[in-house]
């Protein structure tokens, strides 16, 4: 499977903070951190932008490392991915992204 497909099916290869990453993109990592700010309702730097995807050895961003459930509970069980888990379809954690993003849940499928 694509190491840059996150352990949600999400594709970090598109995600701002890894192309800024990247490309030491400072701008981009200014925009992302004024746009994650504001969605989530927390102070987030653009230094906090910075990461080589889920799955991949390397820096990554303090949700991505620390915080993110869903993250925590695949490494936990081992799996490569929550596509490995027989309880997706109805895990509420996943669920929340697939519920917003169709593509997540085909990178998990079609892997």
């Amino acid at each position: 499977m694509n190491k840059m497909i996150a352990y949600c099916g999400l594709d970090c290869g598109k995600c701002d903070a890894n192309i800024a990453t990247r490309n030491n993109d400072r701008d981009l990592r200014l925009r992302t951190a004024k746009l994650w700010s504001k969605m989530n309702g927390v102070t987030i730097l653009p230094e906090h932008i910075n990461c080589e995807g889920c799955r991949m050895d390397g820096v990554k961003t303090p949700f991505c490392s620390t915080l993110c459930e869903i993250r925590k509970c695949a490494m936990g069980k081992r799996f490569d991915t929550c596509g490995d888990c027989h309880e997706m379809e109805i895990c509420p954690k996943v669920g929340s992204v697939h519920k917003y993003n169709d593509d997540a849940k085909k990178n998990l499928i079609v892997q």
